[in-house]
């Protein structure tokens, strides 16, 4: 009897146990279904929001990298090549693009390697204001396509022929304007862009005359070899259409005329280029000397009449006179440049300095036309002014 009783006892422990668990299992259930959304799942919706977050930088991405490309097309591209003891001027080139120049344009810098880091640090104290304004990009000497790379780096100035490869090495660059390193720029950038919407079907570069008249000329009194038109033409300042030069057979001709007449050219990748465009003439745009303002110009008498008439909107220190004091009128423009602190004002600093120096100079040939080296910096600021009195009067 005593174990019957134990067992009756056992199975409604049993029994209650499970009626126990069983109620309590429900509840649970129920709770966790009546729970609100946002606290049911987390473990998953946790995946789902890591899940999202990855998409969104990889939109981002996408959306940075989409505006990237974007501003490269739209971007004017100016590229210059450094060599030996040229890595200041080139500073004071850039220095002068920024000062004038508020379209967004991206610096293509070819250095031999020795010179490349003071570039950069220099280029990168500049103040924040303008360095906005534009980005660089520092790249090593370099001849593809070519045996003896040595003697292209030594032709006429040192890495000078650099230009005429170009094409290759800046493959995913469309155009850009092409500039030795003594070149001032005294008009923004985007005043020389603008040829590049007057180019015909054919027309694949641009450059401005040697001379002006045939008495001064050089390539047509002692040149050995073909030039273009009648006077020849200066490739100090290039506008070049990478994309179209790429269709071409411009580098393969490049090689063979140096290869043809390299005993007979005097100013290395210049004639090479003269030569070239003899031949292919249809391919050429010729600007005014104004664009490429050098000694030549000035030296004897006055004889570029659109730098008369409006002033010069590039110069061009061709045979380093920014440095000697062969032509002092050049140099008194570039020191102005040298010396002046971004801090300071174009109006009342940098034409004032310039002004004062050409003061110095007035009785030197180059000298007695000084208006042809503050004009277009003058109309620069005039516009300035104007703009703003705009803002401040809209009327």
């Amino acid at each position: 009897m005593r174990w019957k009783m134990l067992f009756k006892i056992g199975l409604t422990i049993i029994i209650f146990v499970a009626v126990y668990l069983y109620y309590s299992l429900n509840q649970q259930k129920s709770s966790t279904e009546n729970q609100p959304e946002h606290l049911v799942g987390d473990g998953h919706d946790q995946l789902h929001q890591n899940d999202q977050l990855k998409n969104n930088e990889v939109d981002l991405e996408a959306v940075k990298e989409k505006e990237r490309i974007e501003r490269w097309q739209k971007s004017i591209h100016l590229s210059v090549v450094a060599c030996g003891d040229r890595g200041n001027e080139t500073i004071i080139l850039l220095k002068s693009a920024v000062l004038f120049t508020s379209s967004y344009f991206i610096a293509h810098i070819f250095a031999e390697s020795e010179l490349q880091e003071n570039m950069k640090a220099q280029l990168d104290f500049w103040p924040e204001e303008y360095k906005s304004r534009m980005e660089y990009r520092i790249y090593d000497i370099s001849f593809p396509g070519t045996k003896n790379a040595e003697e292209w780096k030594k032709l006429f100035k040192p890495c000078a022929s650099q230009r005429l490869f170009l094409p290759s090495l800046l493959k995913d660059v469309d155009s850009l304007i092409y500039v030795d390193t003594d070149i001032l720029f005294l008009t923004p950038l985007d005043d020389l862009w603008s040829f590049f919407v007057k180019f015909n079907n054919t027309q694949l570069a641009a450059v401005a005359p040697e001379h002006e008249d045939k008495a001064t000329g050089w390539y047509n009194r002692f040149a050995r070899h073909p030039y273009y038109g009648e006077l020849g033409v200066n490739s100090g300042v290039m506008l070049m259409n990478l994309t179209r030069l790429r269709h071409t057979t411009w580098l393969s001709s490049m090689i063979d005329y140096h290869r043809e007449y390299k005993l007979k050219i005097t100013w290395g990748d210049q004639d090479l280029i003269n030569i070239y465009f003899h031949y292919h003439p249809d391919q050429l745009y010729v600007f005014n000397c104004e664009w490429n303002f050098r000694p030549d110009h000035c030296m004897y008498m006055s004889v570029c009449r659109g730098a008369d008439r409006d002033g010069a909107y590039v110069l061009h220190g061709s045979r380093r006179v920014m440095h000697n004091d062969k032509q002092p009128a050049f140099k008194a423009v570039y020191d102005a440049f040298k010396n002046h602190e971004f801090s300071s004002t174009i109006k009342y600093h940098l034409i004032e300095n310039i002004k004062r120096n050409m003061k110095k100079v007035a009785d030197t040939n180059c000298g007695r036309v000084g208006h042809i080296f503050v004009k277009q910096i003058e109309q620069f600021v005039k516009k300035v002014d104007d703009t703003e009195q705009k803002k401040i009067n809209p009327r």
